[in-house]
Order: structure tokens, then C-alpha cells, then sequence
């Protein structure tokens, strides 16, 4: 099968840079599905679980991100994430408090700026839980 060059950097660290053959991402208006020879896209990705498809693995490599932009080339996808969290790397109680405290970030916000910074820290929260939700599903 085809492969392409994937590169899933945060804006602390790179997170993936390998061979992928499928990707699966948040895109701003929904799943989005990429194989190679994709036309050239440019999107923005949303809180949420970005799946890739490695050559010679059964299991997929799995990123929570919380936003970010994703460019398409026909053999080369990279992806900059705002913040993102391999899939092993996910702690749920830490996920689960983090949302907490987002909440309640946001109930208090006095600004426009705490408002956004709030909002932020939900929906990484969020993408995380359901990146745990769906490697839940999958082993049973």
C-alpha cells in the first residue's frame, strides 16, 4: 500500500514523524479521512483525536489535539497542533480534572481573554477524554 510522511508537532514538542498509510483528523467541519495522493488541502483541526494507520502495525497511533492547522500534500501531511498528547501518554484522572477546572475557569472568567483561555483548557480536556474513550472502545 501507498504511504506517506506524517508530522504531528505541538507547540512544546514533536509528537509523530513517520510513515502513515491513513489518517483520520478533526477537521473544522468534521472527519476528515487522507491517503495518499491526497489533492493539497489546507485546514484548521479542532479538539479531538487524530488516528494514523502505520505500515506494519495493527494498532493505530493516536494524538489528542486541541486545535491546530493540518497542511496536505500529496505525500507529506503535517500537522501543529496547539497542544497534543499521544495516545499512551493520556492520564484520565488528569483529564477529568483538567476539564474541572476549566469549568470552573470558565464560570469565574472576569475577561474576554479569561473566557478564551478557559475555553481552550475545556476542549483539551475534552479531546483528551474522548481520545481515552475511544481506546476504551477498541480494547473491549
Amino acid at each position: 500500500m501507498a504511504k506517506m510522511h506524517v508530522e504531528v508537532v505541538s507547540t512544546e514538542q514533536q509528537i509523530y514523524s513517520g510513515e502513515a498509510e491513513f489518517l483520520v483528523a478533526p477537521a473544522q467541519e468534521g472527519e476528515i479521512g487522507i491517503y495518499p495522493r491526497h489533492v493539497p488541502l489546507l485546514t484548521r483541526i479542532k479538539p479531538g483525536l487524530l488516528r494514523l494507520t502505520v505500515p506494519g502495525s495493527k494498532e493505530e497511533v493516536l494524538v489528542a489535539v486541541s486545535g491546530g492547522m493540518m497542511e496536505v500534500q500529496p505525500n507529506h501531511i503535517t500537522v501543529l497542533a496547539d497542544t497534543a498528547i499521544r495516545g499512551e501518554d493520556l492520564d484520565e484522572a488528569r483529564a477529568a480534572e483538567a476539564k474541572r477546572t476549566a469549568e470552573d475557569a470558565l464560570k469565574h472568567a472576569a475577561s474576554d481573554q479569561d473566557t478564551a483561555k478557559a475555553q481552550a483548557a475545556l476542549a483539551s480536556a475534552i479531546a483528551q477524554l474522548k481520545a481515552l474513550e475511544y481506546l476504551r472502545k477498541r480494547v473491549h
